[in-house]
């Protein structure tokens, strides 16, 4: 893959993982760091399930568990607390 496809596939998953080219492993990933983002009570052991269905182990799950947790950590306290994004970083896709 190119830079200029690389490109594009990051920009495809960005702005709908649904329907980017992502493998089914890829997919549940995407599918379990939304739920855990966006509704993370209502996770159950078939969410884990799913995953370790497509191919992830136990420590595959943990380690993606911590990072999805941790992106949603830092970014609750940047809103609470009204930190500005770095003014050094270009808007993405620009």
């Amino acid at each position: 893959m190119n830079a200029a496809e690389a490109d594009a596939f990051v920009h495809a998953v960005a702005k709908d993982w649904i329907s980017a080219p992502l493998s089914e492993a890829d997919k549940s990933l995407c599918r379990y760091a939304e739920k855990l983002t966006l509704s993370p009570s209502t996770m159950t052991p078939d969410d884990l399930n799913e995953l370790r269905d497509v191919g992830f182990d136990d420590t595959a799950i943990h380690d993606a568990t911590q990072v999805i947790g941790y992106f949603n950590y830092i970014n609750r306290v940047a809103d609470a607390l009204g930190v500005d994004p770095e003014v050094f970083i270009p808007p993405w896709g620009k």
